[in-house]
């Protein structure tokens, strides 16, 4: 009976091992083009599903109520958006004078300069009984967020060409235009 208990109280862990394990014994089904096509299902069905459940369970009070955890917010934009890329730039650092590719150190840090998943991080937060209204709205923030300080970390470090200033600069604009409004 305690087996049962506890396979029920882990039932998300559980589902990843075994979508991992099915993954793992038959990769065709998930691949761009397979029966399940992820092309779709997991770009705009499944981050649209997890968005409408918990837009569905939230009441108004608890998102309105995680808006004023400004030191919350805070904490979670700057430890995504500034720590943990320059983290990844400090360990890059020490890689870099390893015989890796340059293009897997650049590609290493493009990711540690994205903000996480915005589905997995509710999904993941709903799961230990986190804040689930702080989550979505850090992820969704902190998503819009990254299209600025990952353009500027990427840049600023080498991993982007010079052409990308445009895009800089049209990201400033924008995320300025919206502060004014």
């Amino acid at each position: 009976m305690r087996l049962l208990e506890r396979m029920r109280k882990e039932w998300f862990m559980i589902g990843i091992v075994l979508a991992i394990a099915g993954a793992k014994l038959e990769p065709s089904i998930g691949v761009n083009g397979g029966p399940l096509k992820p092309e779709i299902t997991v770009s705009y069905i499944a981050v649209a599903t997890i968005f409408f459940n918990s837009g569905l369970s939230l009441k108004t009070e608890e998102l309105t109520s995680a808006l004023v955890h400004v030191r919350l917010h805070l904490f979670i934009q700057i430890f995504t958006l500034a720590f943990f890329p320059a983290t990844i730039w400090l360990f890059l650092q020490l890689l870099s004078i390893t015989p890796i590719n340059e293009w897997l150190l650049k590609g290493l840090q493009t990711v540690g300069c994205m903000p996480p998943p915005v589905s997995s991080a509710v999904i993941l937060t709903k799961a230990v009984g986190g804040n689930e209204a702080a989550a979505i709205f850090n992820s969704a923030f902190g998503s819009f967020l990254a299209l600025g300080s990952g353009c500027v970390w990427l840049h600023n470090k080498g991993a982007l060409p010079l052409e990308t200033d445009r895009t800089i600069i049209w990201t400033m604009d924008l995320l300025s235009e919206m502060m004014r409004r």
